[in-house]
């Protein structure tokens, strides 16, 4: 029996140093949930492993730890976002979601909708956010440019981000192996473990270690599927929604086109304003006048005819004084 509390002790001493280096990490469960709800089955296609990662992101991730882990493989989360100028913005959404099925990827969120441009025209937009395998990132960005009429003037924006976790991913290695190996422990002490005391012990232990255990493989699942699938922000504009102003067939840019711009921003607020005083606030103005109006003649009458009263009253006592 001493033999198993000290088997207990000790497991309770390690069990402890394992929930001091928990709170370092973080809430992984909540992630990994996250990103299961978003990703389809088409995850089962691509391995559960380090994605491979580009050459250039590898080489500044080594770079920066000064070649340190040059030995160990590297776990890039890499991401991108991008901005597009298209003809057809719900016709462009579509290829983008062809080009991710067909690279065996999945779409997280898309929306189309409609926005007014400065004359009040109604013009489609759309937004998009797809995952790729992360090797194939830059392929599908050069893509998604290539549906533009120019890539050189229809990009308007264009992102990308990596971040290494490698050494968070195999510190979260270890603790796994660390807590696996305090489990196996731990169920030989419950099967060794005689009294109804010790086994309760030993189980509360175990569901500890246990969940443990289930926080960091939803961890490391985690990063292992941000690195094998990046994710691609992209926003679809319509041509006509940053088509140049153009005045009679002329169509005049940098300072001028604003100046102009601004113009005619400001003779349709002044043109606008009108129509609210002709429309609107005139005749709230007159409906409001008019029972001011009315009660002020009526004081107007009722003061006029006291006074009158009494300038009589004055003019016959002074008369009644002279006679």
């Amino acid at each position: 029996m001493k033999r198993v509390w000290l088997s207990l002790c000790l497991l309770v001493f390690f069990l402890s140093g394992c929930a001091q280096a928990k709170s370092s990490i973080p809430t992984a469960a909540a992630q990994n949930k996250a990103y299961d709800e978003q990703a389809p089955k088409a995850m089962e296609a691509v391995p559960q492993a380090a994605a491979p990662i580009e050459e250039n992101s590898i080489t500044s991730s080594t770079a920066g730890n000064g070649g340190n882990e040059s030995s160990v493989d590297q776990l890039i989360i890499q991401n991108a976002s991008i901005s597009i100028v298209v003809v057809d913005p719900a016709t462009s959404m579509d290829e983008i979601i062809k080009m991710t099925e067909n690279m065996k990827g999945f779409v997280v969120t898309s929306n189309i909708y409609k926005t007014r441009n400065d004359n009040g025209l109604e013009l489609p937009e759309a937004r998009i956010t797809v995952r790729v395998p992360a090797d194939k990132l830059t392929t599908a960005m050069e893509q998604i440019k290539n549906l533009t009429p120019n890539p050189d003037t229809d990009v308007l924006s264009e992102n990308r981000t990596g971040q290494n976790v490698t050494k968070e991913y195999t510190d979260l290695q270890s603790r796994l192996k660390n807590l696996e190996d305090a489990e196996a422990q731990l169920r030989e002490i419950m099967a060794s473990a005689t009294r109804t005391e010790d086994v309760m012990s030993v189980f509360n232990q175990l569901t500890q270690v246990r969940e443990q255990i289930e926080v960091i493989k939803g961890q490391i699942k985690y990063y292992e599927e941000s690195a094998a699938m990046s994710a691609i922000d992209i926003t679809i504009q319509s041509k006509s929604s940053v088509a140049p102003l153009s005045i009679g067939g002329w169509q005049p840019g940098g300072v001028a086109r604003n100046a102009i711009q601004a113009l005619i921003n400001a003779l349709k607020f002044f043109a606008e304003a009108a129509i609210w005083i002709i429309l609107f606030l005139l005749p709230v103005l007159i409906i409001l006048f008019i029972p001011v109006w009315i009660i002020f003649m009526i004081i107007r009458a009722i003061v006029r005819k006291n006074k009158a009263k009494k300038e009589a009253q004055k003019v016959e006592e002074e008369t009644k004084k002279t006679s």
